[in-house]
């Protein structure tokens, strides 16, 4: 307590005495003792009220012990038990657990992890894949404020996300790696990485690179040989020493028919090879008959060119052209597909052309959008003309029902600017995104689809998209998803077909540890999106014939299914309603590839770099007993003594207020009593 808080209290105690004091024994008449009584309830009474006024604040401490948390990680991906680890992992921990020592020392957590982590309730080694990185920085985020070393019990072998051996920084916790695996070098021939493009053009070469490597310190020779079916279509001899561990291998192969193609790349095994499963890789490659030209017309140089660009040719499928108006004008035959950038007195005659061609359009305003020429030049929409800009943020629809929208974080994208003033649609539009000014969603379009007249459009009231697919990178480490989304808008605008009751969503291959998700929208007869539809998919393998039905699962405003895990082979599938006669049909193919069977050894080197790193330790899965007796001995993870400070002022304590009302009540009676009132 301050002291001028304790000096306040001690005047209000003599000020409430003397109070006291004045009315019952200066010049009283009362000669009894019962005035002193009388003087000590006025005091209390008085004496409380200016104490709260005063208001004190007390405080007071509460100590407890925290113990640390020892954090036990497991590996439970498939790698663990093709390297046959599996009852290693089982026997550490047992160790773990049985040990009183160390429950006494450490609060002790136990999670999984393959590609996501997970509480440890039991393990099964079926992971098709492991991220180790992603479940060392959810550990380190979770406990941040705490001392937390880790134990990770793994053989180190990653398939997904970034490169572990570097992310300790944002870990803070001392790291203990078990290492499933033993330290043996063995003679062994792999694939170590294949590139191919997904899509190809019928009569046209692709180009395949194949880096294949090769583990042991002997000169060896082995052939590599890419098969189509059962052809023979690339073969070429390789020499390995213990100098020259890896080659890259390039050529080009010819589709030939349209449709999806399989490939398989072989590395003739070494005759005492070990692991057989890396020496082979199957690919697939999409050949289609055309590319999807697209004309992009601007007369400005802007960076939104480029970011549009960049977007929709992630897709092999498409091809974009900047034009300057005349330039499109020349070729507008060229093109199944034009973008009008904030289009200007310059694009008059293009603005002419295309409505007398009907041609589907996908119009971006901006700042230097000429509205009277683009009002007049087109019978869809109409925009207020206010020569003021705005800066205008997206929020997404979730009604939207042209084509399949993925839930992007829209919110957290940048502002675009756009002319200030209400679009009026004169034809029936569909919104996607809406204009969100100050956190407040208005019902104005910021992107919107038409259908008009065999015709498709889209407009964006916006400049500076470019900042989008940039933020699209900063809240996931990639384009594909702000990609995906301007792809699907694209391939909505540049085809003819007609709405159907029932769009699907997916990939016309998969790679084995690919996720095969297929996502599907249901509309009834006016086109509006139902969301209490009953919708299955019935997937049958046409190699045997097998046929299993699974029901699709509302997420997020689609009806989703994860067949991830389904073996290897070719698919059709049916999506249907329940009870309408209404279905979709389509097909698709699983290449046989299964990553976590692609290593023979565990990674010690990088897993031994982690712990050196992070302050820690690597041991073998024998050396269990060593670690925790390291843990138990390490001054770093002791007990501490923690307070907690609780600070309750005066006015808070009801008791107070109680005996003040006692003592004014008790005066009041013994006076009435004696007749002194």
């Amino acid at each position: 307590m301050q002291t001028e808080t304790i000096l306040y209290i001690t005047i209000a105690a003599i000020t409430a005495l003397l109070l006291a004091l004045f009315q019952y024994l200066y010049k009283s008449k009362l000669k009894s003792n019962l005035k002193y009584i009388l003087v000590a309830l006025r005091f209390i009474a008085v004496f409380g009220i200016l104490l709260l006024l005063i208001n004190p604040k007390f405080q007071s401490n509460t100590y407890y012990n925290e113990k640390p948390t020892l954090v036990v990680a497991v590996d439970n991906s498939e790698s663990v038990s093709y390297l046959e680890q599996d009852a290693g992992v089982n026997s550490i921990l047992k160790s773990i657990d049985s040990s009183s020592e160390l429950k006494e020392r450490f609060n002790i957590q136990e999670y999984s992890f393959g590609k996501s982590v997970n509480n440890l309730d039991s393990l099964s080694f079926t992971e098709r894949q492991s991220n180790i990185s992603q479940a060392l920085k959810q550990f380190g985020e979770v406990f941040k404020d705490e001392t937390a070393p880790i134990i990770l019990v793994t053989d180190g072998n990653q398939t997904y996300g970034s490169d572990y051996s570097y992310v300790y920084n944002s870990v803070n916790q001392p790291i203990y790696p078990i290492i499933l695996g033993d330290s043996t070098v063995y003679s062994d021939l792999s694939i170590k990485q294949l590139n191919v493009n997904r899509y190809a053009f019928l009569k046209n070469d692709f180009p395949v690179e194949i880096i294949t490597n090769y583990n042991g310190t002997e000169a060896v020779n082995t052939e590599l040989k890419i098969w189509s079916g059962s052809n023979m279509v690339f073969r070429k001899t390789i020499q390995f020493d213990d100098a020259k561990t890896s080659e890259i291998v390039s050529t080009t192969l010819t589709a030939n028919s349209v449709g999806v193609k399989t490939f398989r790349v072989e590395l003739v095994p070494l005759e005492d090879e070990k692991n057989k499963v890396n020496n082979t890789k199957n690919f697939g490659v999409e050949v289609i008959d055309q590319k999807t030209n697209i004309a992009l017309v601007s007369d400005k140089l802007h960076p939104d060119l480029g970011a549009l660009k960049k977007s929709i040719e992630s897709n092999e499928q498409r091809s974009v052209t900047i034009l300057n108006p005349k330039e499109y004008f020349d070729k507008i035959n060229d093109f199944q597909l034009v973008i009008l950038y904030q289009p200007n007195n310059g694009f008059n005659r293009v603005l002419q052309e295309i409505k007398a061609q009907k041609l589907n359009t996908f119009t971006i305003s901006g700042p230097i959008t000429n509205w009277n020429l683009l009002n007049n030049s087109q019978g869809y929409f109409k925009q207020t003309i206010t020569n003021q800009t705005e800066n205008f943020q997206p929020n997404l629809n979730k009604n939207y029902n042209t084509f399949i929208v993925d839930n992007l974080d829209f919110n957290n994208y940048p502002p675009l600017k756009s002319e200030f003033g209400k679009t009026e649609f004169l034809v029936p539009a569909d919104v996607i995104l809406y204009k969100t000014v100050n956190g407040i969603t208005t019902d104005q379009s910021l992107l919107s689809t038409i259908e008009f007249e065999n015709t498709k459009h889209a407009l964006l009231s916006g400049e500076g998209i470019w900042r989008w697919r940039a933020q699209s990178y900063l809240d996931t480490e990639s384009f594909s998803d702000f990609d995906n989304f301007i792809g699907k808008l694209i391939q909505y605008l540049s085809s003819n077909k007609k709405r159907t009751r029932i769009n699907i969503d997916y990939k016309s291959f998969y790679n084995g540890n690919d996720d095969v998700i297929i996502s599907a929208q249901y509309f009834n007869k006016n086109y509006e999106f139902d969301n209490s539809a009953s919708l299955s998919i019935t997937l049958k393998n046409t190699e045997d014939d097998s046929v299993r039905e699974v029901p699709l699962l509302l997420n997020n405003g689609n009806y989703t299914v994860d067949l991830s895990g389904i073996k290897a082979g070719e698919y059709n599938f049916t999506v249907k309603h329940a009870s309408e006669a209404v279905s979709a049909l389509g097909q698709f193919q699983v290449l046989e590839y299964n990553v976590e069977q692609q290593f023979l050894n565990a990674d010690i080197s990088k897993l031994k770099s982690l712990a050196n790193n992070s302050s820690g330790k690597s041991y073998f899965s024998s050396e269990t007993d060593d670690l925790i007796e390291n843990l138990l001995s390490d001054k770093r993870y002791s007990t501490i003594q923690k307070s907690t400070k609780n600070i309750v002022p005066l006015i808070d304590w009801k008791y107070l207020l109680g005996l003040i009302a006692l003592s004014l009540f008790a005066e009041w009676f013994i006076r009435k009593y004696n007749g002194l009132i």
